[in-house]
């Protein structure tokens, strides 16, 4: 069944600068995330959850292996109308610059999406973490009369300057909004919210970058060239000519924006019961791989998520996700780490052919703490990687330091007996 009401459009984002070394040869939704998923996999499975199976993301930074994930894991029945698109900037007869923010990004590529019969857009962020049945949304749009509706999310004083603001009447109508406010203005922006909210101090309603907009009324502002942005302009102006429903949403949800809180959103999935749940039956969809069980030997696990086709002799993992086809040697020790894995097998016969000094993977007597491990890393035997506060920012050629975390970059090489930390 698909939702014919609705079309679905993800906004890939921009360079992705405060993801990087993440984004230095992808973009911000093709980054891997959970051991096997992609960044994009959950907007995409939100829809498909919700019936809407008529989606476009659009992207511009980057977007070779965004384009090939998709194509190689999003295939509908050739009876159906239902199709995953990647939209990427392109010059027109009408404008030939690239997006020049989200709102342009819907401008420039709004001749594609007219092409589709739909009566609501649904305009999604690429680099979010949650789980929405948007149905629940779609109905109290429709049951409102509401023009332009908007999920917020409940936030305390401390993240409530970071986000768009606002407040509702009785009838959950939106009748001011503020773009990331001063902390002294504060006190004039609390809501109405539950108890259990009120309880954890989360009194302001933050727009989550969840949009849904009337078809006639998304064309209509899409001709105004000087509107670049949702956040900053589209929808402060709306709100005070159109009806601009708040859908509040209580589940989990995190804006991964930054190296920061994508690996405290990897790591929190090994706890004994995360908040982002992938043990549902309405799962996350990705790239269905063909590839061997995983195998263990000697190690001890705690608290850790192990991808397919690994081949693990370590001493001790714990607190870690480690992705698909990951290899990691004897007596190593692996905590507060997120391994994505690699693309592809090394063959013994290719590891001798080419006299392959150091594998992919980690090696033997490594110690690895607070670390991102890039796709296709290399790092040798008696490495000792042990990131924290004490580091400060840096980056190298193999790899970056942020916020104590060291991200080995993609593809990178750690020669034996090397010390970070």
């Amino acid at each position: 069944m698909i939702n014919d009401k609705v079309l679905g459009i993800i906004l890939g984002g921009g360079q992705g600068s405060r993801l990087y070394p993440l984004t230095k040869d992808r973009s911000k939704p093709a980054v891997p995330i959970a051991g096997k998923y992609r960044l994009v996999d959950i907007p995409i499975s939100n829809c498909i959850n919700s019936e809407i199976k008529r989606v476009y993301v659009l992207t511009q930074f980057n977007s070779a292996s965004l384009n090939k994930h998709i194509k190689n894991t999003y295939h509908f029945s050739f009876f159906s109308s239902a199709f995953v698109d990647v939209l990427a900037a392109e010059q027109t007869i009408h404008s030939n610059q690239w997006f020049q923010g989200t709102a342009d990004a819907v401008r420039q590529s709004m001749h594609h999406f007219l092409q589709n019969d739909f009566e609501y857009a649904l305009i999604l962020s690429g680099d979010q973490l949650y789980q929405m049945d948007f149905n629940k949304m779609i109905k109290k749009h429709e049951e409102s009369g509401a023009e332009i509706s908007i999920a917020t999310y409940p936030v305390n004083a401390k993240d409530a300057t970071s986000f768009g603001i606002l407040k509702t009447n009785e009838e959950d109508f939106i009748t001011s909004f503020i773009e990331k406010p001063a902390a002294d203005l504060l006190p004039n922006w609390k809501s109405e919210v539950s108890e259990q909210m009120k309880h954890e101090g989360r009194e302001y309603l933050a727009s989550m970058g969840i949009y849904i907009f009337n078809r006639a009324l998304l064309k209509e502002l899409m001709h105004n060239p000087d509107t670049n942005d949702f956040g900053k302009e589209i929808i402060p102006q709306a709100i005070e000519k159109h009806k601009t429903l708040s859908y509040q949403f209580e589940g989990y949800w995190t804006d991964i924006g930054n190296i920061d809180s994508f690996f405290e959103a990897n790591l929190g999935l090994t706890d004994d019961v995360p908040k982002f749940n992938l043990y549902d039956n309405k799962g996350i969809y990705t790239r269905a791989r063909i590839l061997p069980t995983t195998k263990i030997s000697g190690t001890i696990l705690n608290k850790t998520i192990i991808g397919d086709g690994s081949i693990i002799l370590a001493e001790k993992i714990e607190k870690s996700v480690i992705g698909i086809r990951s290899r990691i040697g004897k007596n190593t020790l692996v905590s507060n780490t997120y391994m994505m894995g690699s693309d592809y097998y090394e063959s013994l016969e290719f590891i001798e052919k080419n006299n392959v000094e150091i594998m992919m993977g980690i090696g033997d007597r490594c110690y690895i703490h607070n670390c991102i491990i890039d796709k296709n890393c290399r790092i040798g035997d008696d490495v000792r990687i042990n990131g924290g506060k004490h580091l400060e920012n840096t980056e190298t050629e193999t790899y970056v330091v942020k916020e104590g975390i060291v991200v080995i970059k993609k593809g990178a090489t750690i020669l034996k007996g090397t010390n970070i930390g």
